[in-house]
This record gives structure tokens, sequence and C-alpha cells, in this order.
């Protein structure tokens, strides 16, 4: 599932690129008054992420166990009261940043710098990042969140949020709607946290351990990780020799 939504996320960014390139190459109008002149597309990339970010409002099994934890059929008691969520406390830093990294394009864009197309184009981005971090490297979870996997993260549900943030400064009818599913998509995830904390923490919620997972995604990118590591050793000793 993951590796057909980066296939697809990422036919959607090459799409919109070479729209972008091509009309103003040519002097033309920017990508979003392209897309409004070809309602087929924008029909298209709008009720994908429409229909993914419904999905995640109710139980699936076809969503991954990161955003199914909130439900209260995924939690399995593990008869420990102790709630424990590591990276709670950098979930703020995490949002600060992020909003402070977009508003540097808010603020190119409101400047006159940056047209909508830059705008919709960096959501586009986000959307094949998104799937990165899940299947390859997560800098959130390296650096800021330190959580043992997807499965147990915290902000799982935060990524639509974020995906669509540049699209704040789009007045666009389409984008605004994105923006606001995602935002209620949030909003529903955060309330679940605090209204039920046990589901999200490893320590009550046996859904959250290894033995119940069923993507293993960990699995996969320590197997990259190793793989990356034997390449830099041979990359270091190939170095050696040729220095000798």
């Amino acid at each position: 599932m993951h590796y057909a939504k980066l296939v697809l996320r990422s036919a959607i960014l090459v799409t919109l690129l070479v729209l972008y390139i091509l009309y103003r190459t040519r002097g033309g109008e920017d990508i979003g008054s392209v897309l409004d002149s070809r309602p087929m597309i924008l029909l298209v990339v709008w009720t994908v992420f429409v229909v993914e970010m419904v999905l995640r409002f109710f139980p699936s099994r076809l969503e991954s166990p990161g955003c199914q934890k909130q439900f209260g059929q995924n939690y399995i008691k593990t008869g420990r009261t102790d709630i424990k969520i590591e990276d709670n406390n950098a979930v703020f830093l995490v949002a600060l940043l992020w909003i402070s990294f977009n508003l540097i394009f808010g603020a190119l864009h409101m400047a006159g710098i940056l047209d909508d197309g830059i705008m919709i184009l960096l959501c586009a981005v986000y959307s094949v990042c998104d799937i990165i971090c899940i299947l390859f490297f997560c800098p959130f979870q390296t650096w800021f969140l330190k959580n043992k996997c997807c499965s147990t993260c915290r902000i799982y549900n935060w990524d639509y949020a974020m995906m669509f943030t540049p699209l704040f400064f789009v007045q666009k009818s389409y984008t605004w709607s994105l923006l606001a599913l995602s935002i209620a998509l949030l909003v529903r995830w955060e309330i679940a946290f605090f209204r039920h904390p046990e589901r999200f923490s490893e320590n009550t919620n046996g859904y959250l351990g290894c033995k119940n997972c069923s993507e293993k995604l960990c699995v996969h990118k320590k197997q990259l990780a190793r793989i990356w590591e034997d390449f830099a050793d041979s990359a270091k000793k190939r170095n050696k020799k040729l220095k000798l």
C-alpha cells in the first residue's frame, strides 16, 4: 500500500511539475490557472487525497497501525496502567518548527516572490516525502520524537495537515477544502489522544507491540540502514586502498 501511494504521489508531483515548467517557460499562467482550466486533473488529484483522508476517520485494516491506534476496537489491554509516551514533549517543538518553516514560504508568497503554483508543488513534494518517511527515513522520528517505529508515532495523523500547510496561502476552494479536512483529521486525532492516552502507549496498548504489527516497517528500515552501512564501509576501504 505504501509503495502504491509512493508511485501515485510521485506521478502527481511529476505531472504538476511538468505543467508548471511548461506554462511558465511559455510565459503562460501559473499552475493554479492551468488546473482550473483542466478540471479532470484537478478532480483526480483532489479526489485521491480526499478519499485517503476520509478513510482515516474510520477503522480500516488497509491503514497502518500507526493511525489506527486511536480507535477503541484496536485497544488491547496489557494489564499495565503506566502510560508512557516518551515523544510527547517533542511534539510542540515539531509543530513550532514546521509552522516556522512554512511561514517562510508563506511570507515569500505574500511578497509576490512565489506564486500559487510553487505552493501547490511544495505540497506535492511534501506528499512524496511523507511516504519516504514511512518507508525509508523519518527525520522527525530520528532527530526529534525518538519513537520506536511508525506504530508508536505520536504525530502519525498529522501528516495530511503538515502536507497541506502551504495551501493556507492559496485562495482556492479546492485548496482550502483539502486543508480544512486535514485539520479536522488532526483535531480528531488530538481529541482521541487527550481522551484516551492509554491507546497511544505501548505499555498499556498491546496493539502497538511488535508481535501484533502487520507491516514490519522497522525491519525494512533496518535492512536499508545495514545496506547503507555496508556501502559506506566498502567506500572507506576502497579509498584507503587508493591512498596506498
